[in-house]
């Protein structure tokens, strides 16, 4: 049976409707949508209903239909012909991608880090700082949100708005991957001295070893991640 949008999803989503009051537009609610799909209130698979999450954000169906329209443009939705706006349930396949493209963006930002500026690294090294900070108090769901700035900060030292964009859109289609990870201290807590070698690495301008080192981070979370994912290729 497929899901859909529960009482407590919609009352999650009508405590959103305030914000709204002056700014009711499309690209305000597709955020908030963004959020609520990232941040795990919609899981994979969710049949976004129209009506319940028209009404429970006051918002007309035109400008909803707009904000699904962005959510699929992002990956972050998917049309399924005669049933409607789906949650998408990402397969081994695209996880193998997703970690493709990371290696990519990610190990060629990190081999910038020579020449990449001052404020750039210290958002690697602050994003790290973050992380820590969160699992020392146990706040484990902080830590993947943390863990994922970090990536973010690390593409961000190519000093491109367009990599900027690319990788904000390839990290939201892995916050739907994590959803398969059951236990976010298991899965991230290992990664933690990591991404402090990393960003110290980075922090020296050291940009082959930061590479060299994230490189074999990536593979090691991708074949973490294939090991327990169970969705057919």
């Amino acid at each position: 049976m497929t899901p859909g949008i529960t009482e407590e999803m919609a009352s999650a989503l009508a405590q959103d409707r305030t914000g709204l009051v002056s700014a009711s537009t499309a690209d305000r609610v597709t955020e908030l949508l963004r959020t609520h799909i990232m941040e795990g209130l919609f899981p994979p698979g969710t049949r976004l209903s129209e009506e319940v999450i028209g009404q429970a954000l006051g918002v007309s169906r035109n400008t909803l239909r707009e904000a699904f329209r962005l959510l699929c443009h992002e990956r972050l939705a998917v049309h399924q012909m005669n049933r409607g706006i789906f949650v998408p349930v990402l397969t081994r396949a695209d996880v193998t991608d997703i970690y493709a493209l990371r290696r990519l963006v990610e190990g060629s930002a990190a081999r910038l880090a020579g020449t990449a500026s001052m404020t750039a690294r210290l958002a690697v090294r602050a994003s790290v700082d973050a992380a820590e900070a969160a699992a020392a108090a146990g706040r484990w769901f902080e830590v993947r949100t943390a863990d994922l700035h970090f990536h973010q900060a690390v593409a961000a030292l190519a000093n491109s708005p367009r990599v900027d964009e690319l990788m904000r859109r390839a990290l939201a289609e892995l916050r739907l991957i994590f959803h398969a990870m059951a236990d976010p201290e298991q899965f991230h807590a290992p990664y933690l001295q990591r991404n402090r070698i990393i960003a110290e690495a980075i922090m020296l301008g050291q940009g082959e070893a930061a590479e060299k080192e994230l490189m074999a981070y990536l593979a090691d979370a991708e074949r973490q991640i294939l090991d327990v994912y169970r969705v057919p290729a």
